[in-house]
């Protein structure tokens, strides 16, 4: 086993809500790799709150912006070092900056941004003219452009968090309000995927496998594992897809069902969730 040190378990801890002593086993028995030590817990039926891997950067300000006709749309993630810097009003106002000029011109990567001008020069140059002048390493580490015939825009806790959403209908005050509101849940509970055919086959694998072995640490015939597998796989996409998922304003009703009742045949067709910290 390798050597574990308490910083390292404490992150675990913190990543996903376990015991420390459960923490230390799991990181021992995993040689410190973080990913498996998480399924390390859950498959010995450990509750915990893990995090997935969306963290992109440890300060900054995140800005999700549409076109007025909400064909287009934009996020992009300003970083930076400190709380302190990532408040400051023209922190804000540069990324905001940098998502207007990306909205208009449709760059197709963080690289063709960065070639773009936000004001007077082109991007690249204004970022290394920011740290010069603030004195802490920020970039633009981030980018999504959506197009389609709805998209709705949601940003999320002090420009910590922003969310795109493209609909598949044309816009609406209804339908947009709607968008909105699952741009609002997608905040909230962090789906992996729109609906259970957009799960990768790996992340179906690894539940499937977390699920067997959960089933058998809770002693369940071999000749049920499987059966109670798909069973846990169902509860996973219920939890974890967003059209199955239940309504955070009304849980008696799917995310499917609420689009649904708003306008028949409404639904999402891709949504992008980027997060701070």
């Amino acid at each position: 086993m390798s050597t574990i040190t308490a910083s390292e378990v404490n992150k675990l801890r913190q990543m996903t809500g376990a015991g420390l002593m459960d923490c230390k086993k799991a990181l021992q028995e995993t040689n410190g790799d973080f990913e498996a030590a998480v399924d390390f817990l859950r498959k010995r039926g450990a509750k915990i709150a893990a995090k997935r891997a969306d963290r992109e950067a440890t300060e900054g300000a995140v800005i999700a912006l549409t076109s007025p006709d909400h064909t287009t749309g934009v996020v992009i993630l300003l970083s930076c070092e400190t709380d302190f810097v990532a408040k400051n009003e023209g922190f804000v106002a540069f990324a905001n900056e940098i998502a207007k000029v990306a909205l208009t011109e449709k760059p197709a990567s963080i690289e063709a941004l960065k070639a773009l001008h936000v004001g007077p020069v082109a991007l690249e140059s204004r970022l290394q003219e920011e740290v010069a002048k603030i004195g802490e390493k920020i970039d633009v580490v981030h980018y999504e452009l959506f197009e389609g015939q709805n998209i709705v825009a949601y940003i999320h806790g002090s420009n910590r968090m922003g969310v795109l959403v493209e609909m598949n209908l044309a816009p609406s005050d209804a339908n947009t309000a709607a968008g909105k509101d699952v741009a609002m849940q997608i905040a909230a509970m962090n789906p992996v995927a729109v609906d259970k055919d957009g799960v990768d086959t790996s992340m179906v694998e690894r539940e499937m496998e977390i699920g067997r072995e959960q089933a058998r640490a809770e002693g369940k015939p071999e000749a049920m594992i499987d059966r109670i597998a798909t069973g846990k796989l169902e509860k996973f996409y219920k939890d974890s897809t967003l059209l199955n998922q239940d309504f955070v304003k009304d849980s008696s009703k799917t995310v499917a069902a609420m689009l649904n009742g708003v306008e028949s045949g409404l639904t999402v067709k891709q949504f992008k969730r980027v997060q701070l910290g």
